[in-house]
């Protein structure tokens, strides 16, 4: 059997493609996940009070997701403390639902605050939340700055959305 050469050097990820063709980023897409009814279609995984989890639509790595407040603000400082408690429990919420759903391993997990700091949305802060798991470091960024992406969102959302409804019941 020879080595498929030909078939390696083609990398297929049409998801991509939505992104790519945007005229704009959509700015709003958060406010639009905050006020939306039909949660899987904006990807929001839970809600409370003050503030959400939910998926980002174009990940670093599967199972990238976002703690995010309603209130719409770019700085910290304006977030008042029920908000900053509920932002920070959202996150140790996806840790242990991504622990739960895709055996994640350890996270990567940050704020990116104005453009210069890489703010996709610069005006609506949000905390990422990136699993990591051992040895998930491949060739592709290196090679060619392509992120391969091992599970489609819809299934992870599933996946998701079962670990936190085990979760409930059980009272964690």
């Amino acid at each position: 059997m020879e080595f498929p050469k030909k078939e390696l050097e083609t990398l297929w990820c049409p998801w991509r493609v939505e992104y790519f063709e945007r005229e704009k980023p959509n700015a709003d897409f958060l406010e639009a996940a905050a006020r939306a009814s039909d949660d899987a279609a904006h990807l929001v995984i839970t809600r409370r009070k003050n503030a959400f989890l939910m998926m980002n639509r174009y990940p670093y790595s599967v199972g990238h997701l976002m703690a995010v407040p309603y209130r719409k603000t770019a700085d910290l400082s304006l977030l008042g403390e029920n908000e900053i408690v509920e932002l920070w429990n959202l996150v140790v919420h996806a840790q242990r639902l991504l622990r739960a759903a895709a055996k994640a391993q350890g996270f990567n997990v940050g704020i990116n605050l104005g453009e210069c700091a890489g703010a996709g949305i610069v005006d609506h802060l949000h905390i990422h939340i990136v699993p990591r798991w051992s040895g998930d470091t491949n060739f592709m960024p290196i090679l060619s700055g392509t992120r391969m992406l091992s599970e489609a969102l819809r299934a992870l959302y599933d996946k998701l959305i079962d670990a936190q409804s085990k979760m409930t019941e059980h009272g964690t």
